[in-house]
């Protein structure tokens, strides 16, 4: 069975990706680096899945749900860089700004939902979002107050989460509705947080612990 994890995508990438049109589309591709602002994807395996995570005004959106197809550098990449200034993967130069320059970055193939900005969390489900590190220990989410995430410390990172917590993401992606079309999306107001309307992205796999 696989895991779920989450990672942040900070404002400058969610900046990136309404720049160049790319709200509505799924990504192919998403990146894993070295860093805090573009952390390791390394215990992520085959058929897990991913939720891209952004924060904005305390609020916390759900950008896109990816599925790991695999971590190889394929043709689809481009030619690999034959100096410093070449681009490190050419073939994905649309997606690039989800960390194709970044420190140590490395390719993850995925099949994800469209780019969108109008899914949030709901506020009273914040604060019992849990992720389990190796050791089984689990944590929840801090600086929730009053179903608002006032710093985003605790997401910045790439984390895995319970199997409860995977399956209440996958019921608030479900429940989204058609992913909106064009650059033009923008996030609701953090007051007053539902979801609701039929689904019309694939639905999540159960989630276990390994």
């Amino acid at each position: 069975m696989p895991d779920a994890f989450t990672v942040l995508w900070t404002h400058d990438t969610c900046r990136a990706l309404r720049k160049a049109g790319r709200v509505g589309e799924p990504p192919p591709v998403a990146f894993s680096g070295v860093h805090t602002s573009l952390p390791a994807w390394s215990t992520a395996r085959a058929d897990d899945e991913v939720y891209a995570l952004h924060v904005n005004r305390c609020a916390v959106y759900v950008v896109s749900r990816m599925r790991v197809i695999d971590r190889e550098r394929g043709e689809c990449c481009g030619p690999a860089p034959a100096g410093w200034s070449d681009p490190a993967f050419p073939g994905h130069r649309d997606w690039s700004m989800l960390g194709a320059g970044g420190c140590g970055a490395a390719v993850v193939h995925v099949d994800s939902t469209p780019v969108r900005f109008d899914v949030p969390v709901p506020g009273d489900l914040l604060g019992g979002l849990t992720w389990r590190n190796r050791r089984g220990v689990t944590r929840g989410l801090k600086h929730v107050v009053d179903g608002r995430l006032e710093r985003a410390v605790s997401l910045q990172g790439f984390y895995r989460l319970t199997a409860e917590s995977a399956d209440r993401l996958a019921e608030i992606v479900r429940g989204a509705g058609p992913a909106p079309d064009g650059p033009g999306a923008r996030s609701p107001a953090p007051a007053g947080l539902r979801v609701g309307g039929p689904g019309s992205v694939p639905a999540a796999r159960p989630h276990r612990g390994r």
